[in-house]
């Protein structure tokens, strides 16, 4: 039986796991992405340790290949990541220092990539062939499959759409340094940063719930809170700028939305954003992934089997 180490490094955890031939995870192990130390070694150094565990059980002893999904950007020629917003080091080296230590083929694919082919494999998506994945998680990613073509770009980095524009009113500062960007305003990182801007400009003098806190946003709002339902409105709209810039972009026929945020809170997300989005194309549906934050891992165990 053919299996595949499939690993997910995120700007806050990093998961791998041995994936079988039926998408199913075989065993899986996931630790903080680390943030302290000279180098991206690090992070490399965390990864090996995590592949040798996986390849010492039984059926890892069978794997075929490496497949690592990556917050990006990427320089897929070298196998490196760099410069991405999420993760500390501005360099982390992937694919030679695993494919020497391991001796086994080590396919590099950015984490939203490998999720829109994950759940094209065994989630929302199946059957689909104009599929966009959205995740919203410590930054805002995306894949998309055209005319069931993986889009990849000049250097892999096609789907970058948590820097789609979406604002020039607040021009908060997106983790890449420009202004404006989606991901600026409604990751689960920077969404605290989003409502301190817009209750200034609201004047709203009394929050009863922890406005330092993504959670604590979203349990009010849930909650019915006021001034959170209020706040869930701007940020609506803001996702609604931003997937109306997708859906003209791609035109797709479904729209999953996976990480944690959407995970959690996907029915708010997606109600919010609803009455915001550009009706230009047709409405393609939206859903929520079920694949319990899997399709990343899924996804970057097929591309390696389908790249070695």
């Amino acid at each position: 039986m053919t299996t595949v180490i499939a690993v997910d490094l995120g700007g806050t955890n990093l998961r791998a796991a041995l994936v079988g031939p039926d998408a199913t995870l075989l065993a899986h192990d996931a630790v903080p992405t680390p943030t302290t130390g000279p180098s991206g070694e690090v992070i490399t150094a965390a990864i090996a340790a995590r592949v040798e565990a996986l390849l010492a059980l039984p059926q890892g002893r069978e794997a075929a290949a490496i497949g690592v999904a990556s917050a990006g950007p990427l320089d897929p020629g070298r196998g490196w990541v760099v410069g991405s917003p999420n993760i500390t080091f501005p360099v982390v080296e992937i694919v030679e220092p695993l494919r020497e230590r391991f001796g086994l083929p080590v396919a590099l694919i950015n984490d939203a990539r490998a999720g829109v082919l994950g759940e094209r494999w065994a989630g929302a998506a199946r059957g689909s062939d104009n599929v966009v994945y959205v995740t919203l998680s410590t930054g805002i990613g995306g894949g998309a499959v055209v005319n069931g073509r993986l889009l990849l770009g000049m250097n892999g980095n096609a789907g970058e759409i948590g820097h789609i524009p979406v604002d020039t009113s607040y021009n908060l500062i997106c983790g890449c340094g420009f202004a404006g960007h989606w991901e600026a305003y409604a990751s689960a990182k920077n969404i605290p940063g989003f409502f301190a801007a817009w209750r200034k400009a609201a004047d709203v003098q009394h929050v009863a719930f922890d406005p330092s806190s993504t959670r604590g946003i979203f349990t009010a709002a849930r909650a019915e809170d006021p001034v959170a339902l209020a706040f869930m409105e701007a940020l609506g709209e803001m996702n609604g700028r931003g997937i109306s810039s997708v859906i003209v972009a791609y035109n797709p026929e479904v729209i999953v939305f996976d990480g944690p945020l959407a995970r959690y809170y996907g029915d708010i997300v997606i109600r919010e954003m609803e009455p915001f989005i550009d009706r230009y194309l047709a409405l393609p549906r939206l859903v929520v992934s079920d694949l319990a934050g899997q399709a990343p891992l899924l996804g970057a165990a097929a591309y390696a089997l389908e790249v070695r």
